[in-house]
């Protein structure tokens, strides 16, 4: 299962964000892309999972080999792709339970029985260690940073999409929440779901070790390498991968 974006040309009304983004990930294999604020890394989560105000203008979006460039949301959610929103959604009304129900049973032929959707829901929230009772309340209403995100894990685990794209997960987090989230991404990730990691910060990346890191930079990847890459951002800063950027661009 492999998620693969191939010269990535992406506008709002007239503005170009992305200029030519190339990027795969494997679903064994876990991609951290970062970037200042502005550089285009939400721009290219949102036009991963088709949101209609993202205009593709040139090249595609892959999975596993199919084109899913021109693809609705939910045709990529059901194909295995997960996106993690920075502003998760209030659903009043809807507890969390029934809304993760509703979408276990999008991806499915037959609808989950309720005694076994019962008992993965319990499995899932005893692994990323989430309280009981935040399964009959209702999605994100009066809910904190760290349970949004909680809940979006939750999601994540239900789902089991082949690939995950994680977009600035950890903004807004304490420490105590950011190391559930992370422990709960830990849990989950492996051979069978592949992981991108979207963020400013290389702090969640103290837990959650990536294979590959990314780096961008004015809507295109300017550096990529492993973890040792996020060590390096961290000690030197976006200004000094920027400075380096040009330096060599004038060479």
């Amino acid at each position: 299962m492999t998620l693969e974006i191939q010269n990535l040309h992406v506008r709002i009304e007239e503005r170009e964000i992305l200029h030519g983004v190339n990027l795969k990930v494997d679903k064994d294999q876990t991609h951290a892309l970062m970037g200042p604020n502005g550089s285009g890394k939400s721009t290219l989560a949102n036009t991963i999972m088709g949101n209609p105000n993202y205009e593709v203008t040139e090249g595609k979006i892959l999975f596993n080999g199919e084109d899913l460039t021109e693809a609705d949301p939910d045709e990529r959610a059901r194909a295995g792709l997960f996106l993690a929103f920075q502003y998760p959604a209030t659903i009043p009304g809807v507890s969390v339970a029934n809304f993760l129900r509703l979408a276990v049973n999008a991806r499915r032929e037959e609808p989950i029985k309720v005694k076994e959707f019962g008992k993965v829901l319990r499995e899932n929230m005893d692994l990323l260690r989430i309280d009981k009772a935040f399964s009959s309340r209702y999605l994100n209403e009066g809910f904190s940073g760290g349970e949004k995100k909680r809940a979006e894990i939750l999601q994540l685990a239900m789902l089991k999409p082949e690939v995950a794209v994680l977009d600035e997960t950890d903004s807004g987090l304490d420490v105590d929440a950011l190391r559930i989230v992370s422990d709960g991404v830990n849990a989950l990730r492996g051979p069978t779901m592949g992981v991108l990691i979207i963020t400013h910060y290389t702090r969640i990346l103290n837990y959650v070790s990536p294979d590959f890191v990314h780096i961008m930079l004015d809507g295109r990847i300017v550096r990529e390498g492993t973890a040792e890459l996020a060590d390096e951002l961290e000690e030197k800063g976006y200004d000094f991968i920027r400075a380096e950027v040009e330096a060599s661009n004038a060479g």
